[in-house]
C-alpha cells in the first residue's frame, strides 16, 4: 500500500474543484494545472499549488501528456487524478504515469485500452456474455464495408466513433442515402476530437432509456455496484438531466443489470470507479452501450442516494486499500436529480455560448458543483458545461420540487445558458410522471426545438421597475443630501419616467409614475401597482399588483439590463431617446459566426446562388461541429473568412445579397 500525500488534478472547472475538496478532507495536498485561458479560474485559486502547462487550446495544454507529467514532478505529486474528459480514458497517459512512478487514480491500463475503443469493448462483452446491440465493429474501416454492413443491419442505425464519447463522432441515420455523409461527418469529428477516425455501426434502439450502473472495484478482486442512474434526457447525445433511482427500475431488473455490470468490470480486471452504460427498451431488455473508465459527470446523484464519496473511494483504491463496503451493505436512501447548466443557447439549436460571466448566483439549499465565478469567463476552448445542480429528497416528487425551487433562484448572466430550458423540461408532464426516454427533447419540443415564450407585459414592467430603481439610486448618489420624505417629490405632484423596449417590429413603452398617492407602472391601457421591498447590487424585491416578486439582475450600461426571475431570464435595452451605440436595428444578409471557434469549411463560393436552409459553412467549437445554414435566398457577394482559421463570435463569414433585392 502506498499513501498519497500530494495529488495533481489533470483537469479544470467543476470536476477539478470537486476532486480537490475530497483531497482536502483527506488531508492530501492539491496541485492544479492551467492553460492561458484558465490563469484566474476558480480551480487554480483553490489548489495548494499550481502549474502553467500551455496555451488555451486543449491540444496545447490539457492534452499534453509530457507537460502534465512534468507539472506533477515539479510539485512532487505522488498521484494524478484525471477527472473526466481530457486524458481520463487515455491509456498512454496512464502508462506515462506508471513509467514515472506516479499513481494514476483510475483503472489498469488494459481496462482503459479495451473500454476506450467501442469496437474492442463490444467484442470483449460479447465474449463475456453481456447483452450487446447487433452491429459491426470490425477492423475493415473502408466506406464500402461500412455501407455493406449497414445494409445487413438495417435502418435506422447509429454511426459511432470507436474512440471517445460525449456524443461526438455520432450520427443517427434513417436512410441509406444519408449514410455516406454521416460516415464522413462522424469520421471528421472523431478524428478531431479523439485522434482516431475508426467507426462502429449499431442498430438504433429507438426511444430507449439510457440507464447506467455505477461499479466500484479494489485491487483485491472485490467488485460492487452502487445502484443505477437514468440519464435519458439528452440533446445531441449529451446528457442534460440525470437521476437515481431510475423511475421504472424494479429490484429484479436492477439485480440483472447490476450483475451484468459487475461481469463487465471483472472481464477487464477493473479497479476503481467505473460506469457501465446500457440502453433499456420498453420490454425491460437492456443492451451494453459502453463502459466509462472514469468518474462520471453525474456521479453526485449516486453519492447523495448511497451516502458515499466516490472520489475518496477512488483515492483509497489507488492507494491499494481493501474496500470495506460490501454489496449487502449497499443501501439506497431517497431520490436525487441532477441538471447540467450549459453555456449554450437552447433557442438557437443549443449552440455553445462563451464570454464574460457578469453574474453567477447559485442556489442555496441544494448541492451545486460549479467551475465559474462572477467576473470570470467561459472560454471557447472547452466543454460548455459550467455547473451541476443536484437536489435530494425522500421521494422523487420532493427531490423534483427542491430542484425546481433551486433553479428558480439560480442566475447566470453573461453567456447564453440553458437555465430556462431546464426549468421548462422538468416541468413537463411526461418528465414529472417519470416517462422520459432518449426521445424526450425531440418529442417534447419537436423538430424546431425549444423556443422561449414571448415576453409578457409583466416582464417589461419588471424590467422598467428594475431600471427605475437603479436610476433613482444613481440620481440620489450624485445629488446633494435629500431627506427621505422629499424623495420623488415634484412641483407638479407627479413624476413620470418612460422606458421603451424594442420587441420584434414594434416598441413597448412602460411609464413609471410616482405621485403622492403611490407608485405604479403604465403599459398600454393597463396600470400596475408597484412597491419596493429591497434593492441591492444584484437583487430587487418588490410587489407587483400585490404579489411578491424577486428579481436578480445585472446592469451592463445605463440602457441595457439583464434580469432573472423565477420564471425566465431575459435582457432589455431602453431605447427611449434613440438606439444606444452598438445596437443594430437591421439584419441583412451578413452571415456571422454564432460563437468563437475554428472555421472548418466554407461550402460555397463568391457569386454562387444559395437557398434558405442550404449548408454554407461548418464551424467547430467546444469539441462539436456546427453547420451554418443560409437564412435567405440570394447570391454570395463576399467571402470574408478563411477556412481552417479561428474566428471570434460575431465575425463576418460571408455576405449574401437577397434574391428579392437582386430582382428589384
Amino acid at each position: 500500500m502506498r499513501t498519497i500525500k500530494t495529488l495533481l488534478v489533470a483537469n479544470r472547472g467543476e470536476i477539478a474543484l470537486r476532486v480537490m475538496r475530497s483531497c482536502k478532507d483527506m488531508g492530501i495536498t492539491t496541485a492544479a494545472v492551467y492553460s492561458d485561458a484558465d490563469a484566474q479560474a476558480p480551480h487554480v485559486k483553490f489548489a495548494d499549488m499550481r502549474v502553467h502547462i500551455g496555451a488555451s487550446p486543449v491540444g496545447e495544454s490539457y492534452l499534453k501528456i509530457g507537460a502534465i507529467i512534468a507539472a506533477a514532478k515539479e510539485v512532487g505529486a505522488d498521484a494524478i487524478h484525471p477527472g473526466y474528459g481530457f486524458l481520463s480514458e487515455n491509456a498512454a497517459f496512464a502508462q506515462a504515469c506508471a513509467d514515472n512512478d506516479i499513481i494514476f487514480v483510475g483503472p489498469p491500463i488494459g481496462a482503459i485500452d479495451v473500454m476506450g475503443d467501442k469496437a474492442k469493448s463490444k467484442r470483449a462483452m460479447i465474449e463475456a456474455g453481456v447483452p450487446c446491440i447487433p452491429g459491426y465493429q470490425g477492423q475493415d474501416q473502408s466506406d464500402a464495408r461500412l455501407i455493406k454492413e449497414s445494409a445487413a443491419i438495417g435502418f435506422p442505425l447509429m454511426v459511432k466513433a470507436a474512440a471517445g464519447g460525449g456524443g461526438r463522432g455520432m450520427r443517427l441515420v434513417h436512410t441509406a442515402k444519408d449514410l455516406p455523409d454521416a460516415i464522413k461527418a462522424a469520421r471528421s469529428e472523431a478524428a478531431n476530437a479523439f485522434g482516431s477516425d475508426e467507426l462502429i455501426i449499431e442498430r438504433a434502439v429507438i426511444a430507449p432509456r439510457h440507464v447506467e450502473i455505477q461499479v466500484f472495484a479494489d485491487s483485491h478482486g472485490n467488485i460492487i455496484y452502487l445502484g443505477e442512474r437514468d440519464c435519458s434526457v439528452q440533446r445531441r447525445n449529451q446528457k442534460v438531466i440525470e437521476e437515481s433511482p431510475c423511475p421504472v427500475m424494479t429490484p429484479e431488473l436492477l439485480a440483472r443489470m447490476g450483475e451484468a455490470a459487475v461481469a463487465t468490470a471483472r472481464a477487464v480486471d477493473y479497479v476503481g470507479a467505473g460506469t457501465v452504460e446500457f440502453l433499456l427498451d420498453a420490454k425491460n431488455e437492456f443492451f451494453f452501450l459502453e463502459m466509462n473508465t472514469r468518474l462520471q459527470v453525474e456521479h453526485p446523484v449516486t453519492e447523495m442516494v448511497y451516502g458515499v464519496d466516490l472520489v475518496e473511494l477512488q483515492i483509497r483504491a489507488a492507494q491499494g486499500e481493501v474496500m470495506t463496503l460490501t454489496q449487502d451493505a449497499v443501501s439506497a436512501n431517497g431520490h436525487a436529480i441532477e441538471v447540467r447548466l450549459y453555456a449554450e443557447d437552447p433557442a438557437n439549436g443549443f449552440l455553445p455560448s462563451t464570454g464574460p460571466v457578469t453574474l453567477w448566483q447559485p442556489a442555496s439549499g441544494v448541492r451545486v458543483d460549479s467551475g465559474i465565478e462572477t467576473g470570470g469567463e467561459v472560454p471557447p476552448f472547452y466543454d460548455s458545461m459550467v455547473a451541476k445542480i443536484i437536489a435530494h429528497g425522500e421521494t422523487r416528487a420532493i427531490a423534483l420540487t427542491r430542484l425546481k425551487t433551486a433553479l428558480q433562484s439560480t442566475a447566470l448572466i453573461g453567456p447564453e445558458n440553458n437555465r430556462d430550458f431546464l426549468l421548462d423540461a422538468i416541468s413537463q408532464d411526461s418528465f414529472i410522471r417519470g416517462e422520459a426516454t432518449t426521445a424526450f427533447i425531440k418529442d417534447t419540443y419537436g423538430e424546431d426545438g425549444y423556443s422561449a415564450p414571448a415576453l409578457t407585459d409583466a416582464d417589461y414592467v419588471l424590467g422598467a421597475a428594475a431600471q427605475y430603481a437603479l436610476d433613482t439610486q444613481s440620481a440620489r448618489g450624485a445629488a446633494l443630501p435629500i431627506a427621505d420624505e422629499l424623495m420623488g417629490w415634484g412641483s407638479l405632484g407627479v413624476l413620470r419616467k418612460s422606458y421603451i423596449y424594442r420587441a420584434d417590429e414594434h416598441d413597448i413603452r412602460v411609464d413609471i409614475i410616482q405621485s403622492p398617492s403611490g407608485l405604479w407602472a403604465e403599459i398600454g391601457e393597463d396600470k400596475h401597482a408597484l412597491s419596493y421591498s429591497r434593492v441591492s447590487e444584484t437583487q430587487l424585491e418588490l410587489r407587483l399588483d400585490g404579489a411578491r416578486v424577486q428579481v436578480i439582475y445585472a446592469r451592463h450600461s445605463p440602457q441595457h439590463i439583464s434580469l432573472v426571475t423565477p420564471c425566465r431570464s431575459y435582457s432589455l435595452t431602453n431605447i427611449a431617446g434613440g438606439l444606444p451605440n452598438g445596437i443594430d436595428a437591421g439584419g441583412g444578409g451578413k452571415v456571422r459566426a454564432p460563437m468563437h471557434g475554428q472555421l472548418l469549411e466554407i461550402l460555397v463560393s463568391q457569386g454562387e446562388s444559395v437557398k434558405t436552409g442550404d449548408k454554407i459553412a461548418v464551424l467547430e467549437a467546444m469539441k462539436m461541429q456546427h453547420e451554418i445554414l443560409a437564412e435567405i435566398d440570394g447570391i454570395v457577394t463576399e467571402i470574408a473568412a478563411k477556412a481552417g482559421t479561428q474566428i471570434a463570435a460575431d465575425d463576418m463569414i460571408m455576405e449574401i445579397k437577397s434574391a428579392e433585392v437582386e430582382e428589384g
